[in-house]
């Protein structure tokens, strides 16, 4: 079996894959996907593995920009792990998920995510359960009654805003100290801004994308940088009310509009989870935000079977952290233990889990460090 960069002379037969894996795609998805897809080949992006000449799995590293307490850095998003059905059960997804780790370290991505379909294959990788994708069934009446409590210019969005609104997510989830969001590039940005389908505004500081879902509406994201601005929007959406019932919204954990609505009973939430790994511990740690006023220190020895491991001193300051070489032990965790600490699970919990061991006292300050609720609005 040989692993290698895909082309764009592969493409059907990656098609004929996801369509075996996920079902079809409509004409005008294949050919945003396509479209989508292309600048990924030519980064080294799109991994296959050819059985002679006949493509047996594919797997896509797309391009995302994450922030971790409100500091933006690359992340490796895998998306499309495709194995064709005849070949399913030989291993074959492991083996090109371990090309996809030493890919994404090549790069130059310190950390990686994935929505998987089963959890055991990539745990066996070193990803681990650290977010969700939170969606919360709301009473659209209540969100027709949020008024604006200013002056708030919307304009309708297309593609040429795709700028615009990644700047609004580098200002916002930097602003918030935001943990797990994501952004496309800007290219990117601008393929999902043609579609017909949404219902696109934007402002100075924010922007909602939503639509129809059968009889209610489904808010894909909303982000605001500004309480004006944030009743400005979920007002546009909650003007639906008098044919949409309900609004299903992904929405942040602690978002503030569920502190806008004015009854809150039993919500209806669904979490999508998503996986975690960092690839490269030293970068991952030194390009993280962190409280501003800690300032401590640990010691961190990492197993990974894939490589990167060791032992390093992390010592914490002004936001920041300095990352050495040490020599001796501290704290002992799994890649996997590391990657769920790093997106803000507890000691406790990695350590009754079996994720960490050795010193403990250095918890304390690793779970201050790396406190976090991290979330995503979008999937891939």
């Amino acid at each position: 079996m040989e692993i290698r960069d895909l082309t764009p002379e592969d493409l059907d037969d990656v098609l004929d894959l996801r369509r075996r894996a996920f079902g079809p795609l409509s004409v005008s998805d294949r050919d945003r996907w396509r479209r989508a897809v292309l600048p990924a080949l030519g980064e080294g992006r799109y991994l296959g593995a050819f059985d002679g000449t006949r493509l047996a799995a594919a797997a896509r590293l797309r391009q995302f920009t994450q922030w971790w307490h409100g500091r933006p850095q690359p992340m490796a998003g895998i998306a499309g792990v495709t194995v064709a059905p005849e070949d399913r059960g030989r291993g074959l997804g492991s083996t090109i998920m371990r090309a996809v780790v030493e890919r994404g370290r090549a790069l130059g991505d310190a950390i990686s995510a994935l929505y998987p379909a089963t959890t055991r294959i990539y745990r066996s990788l070193g990803y681990e359960h650290a977010g969700a994708q939170h969606s919360v069934r709301l009473p659209a009446e209540l969100l027709r009654r949020i008024r604006p409590s200013g002056q708030v210019k919307l304009r309708r969005m297309g593609p040429g805003d795709a700028g615009e609104v990644v700047s609004i997510l580098h200002r916002v989830h930097g602003a918030t100290r935001a943990s797990g969001p994501i952004s496309w590039d800007e290219d990117t940005w601008s393929l999902w801004l043609e579609s017909e389908d949404d219902f696109l505004y934007v402002a100075d500081d924010g922007f909602v994308v939503y639509r129809w879902h059968g009889d209610d509406m489904l808010v894909d994201s909303l982000v605001a940088g500004s309480g004006e601005t944030l009743r400005a929007l979920w007002s546009v959406v909650g003007s639906a009310s008098s044919i949409a019932r309900e609004v299903v919204a992904h929405v942040a954990p602690d978002d503030p509009v569920l502190w806008l609505l004015r009854e809150r009973t039993i919500e209806q939430v669904t979490q999508r989870r998503w996986m975690f790994r960092v690839l490269d511990v030293a970068a991952a740690a030194e390009r993280r935000g962190y409280p501003a006023h800690l300032a401590g220190g640990a010691v961190v020895t990492v197993d990974d079977p894939l490589g990167g491991g060791g032992t390093w001193r992390l010592e914490f300051s002004g936001g920041s952290v300095a990352v050495t070489p040490a020599g001796q032990p501290g704290v002992r965790l799994s890649v996997n233990g590391l990657s769920a600490l790093y997106a803000g699970i507890p000691a406790a919990t990695l350590r009754l889990s079996g994720l960490m061991s050795g010193y403990d006292r250095y918890d304390e300050t690793l779970d201050a460090a790396f406190a976090a609720r991290p979330y995503m609005l979008e999937d891939f």
